[in-house]
């Protein structure tokens, strides 16, 4: 099969902080000729800020991040075509109710979230696939430490399992209506493996499902 089949499809990337995303979705992005729509990260103004007070800006980085995501939802509407998304709208209410159970966000900031993420969603138009790339919280912790961003180097391990644990309720739920294409993510893959797995999983089957490898020749 080939890759023209998926030129014209909306996909999402999702995973943990640090999973390899953004590096995936650029390479999905230039394999593929679609456009890629990063995550709102080094022109995001209350980053600082929810990781130095996180409780003080936790509903209003969430707020701004559904914003971003939602113009990116909309631009994709109006360019036609497909594109490649780092981080779905859908994982923001991931970390949301996981800044909940922390007691990190209060539970009516939460819903009043849940209530405008639901009139939004009114207007959006669904991926034609998510990528899950999951890996444990272990994993997840040493690539934060590997790359290094100052803003992250308070995350403790404790908020990461916790995000895994809502990330695992969060595709069980939104594989009802999205297919998911689950890749264990421990080690990277090439470019050209995801393309092969999105084409056999998505075109061959239909919804939650976890991509079988097989050996990459050298």
């Amino acid at each position: 099969m080939s890759t023209h089949n998926l030129q014209d499809m909306f996909i999402g990337i999702a995973g943990l902080i640090g999973a390899g995303k953004t590096t995936l979705a650029t390479a999905l992005g230039q394999h593929l000729d679609l456009p890629v729509y990063y995550e709102p990260v080094k022109d995001n103004e209350y980053l600082a800020d929810f990781y130095r007070d996180t409780k003080t800006y936790a509903f209003a980085t969430q707020i701004y991040l559904l914003n971003r995501r939602f113009q990116q939802h909309q631009e994709v509407i109006w360019r036609g075509g497909g594109g490649v998304q780092d981080r779905t709208i859908y994982e923001d209410a991931v970390f949301a109710k996981t800044l909940v159970n922390q007691g990190l966000m209060d539970e009516r900031d939460y819903r009043t979230y849940l209530q405008l993420f639901k009139n939004m969603s009114n207007f959006m138009c669904r991926p034609n696939v998510i990528i899950y790339l999951d890996l444990s919280p272990e994993s997840s912790m040493n690539r934060i430490k590997e790359r290094s961003r100052d803003v992250e180097k308070g995350i403790p391990l404790d908020y990461l399992v916790q995000l895994r644990n809502e990330y695992e309720l969060f595709i069980d739920d939104i594989s009802r209506t999205v297919p998911v294409i689950r890749v264990e993510w421990e080690q990277y893959r090439t470019v050209e493996e995801m393309v092969e797995v999105i084409e056999h999983e998505y075109f061959n089957k239909s919804f939650l499902r976890s991509a079988q490898w097989r050996p990459s020749t050298s």
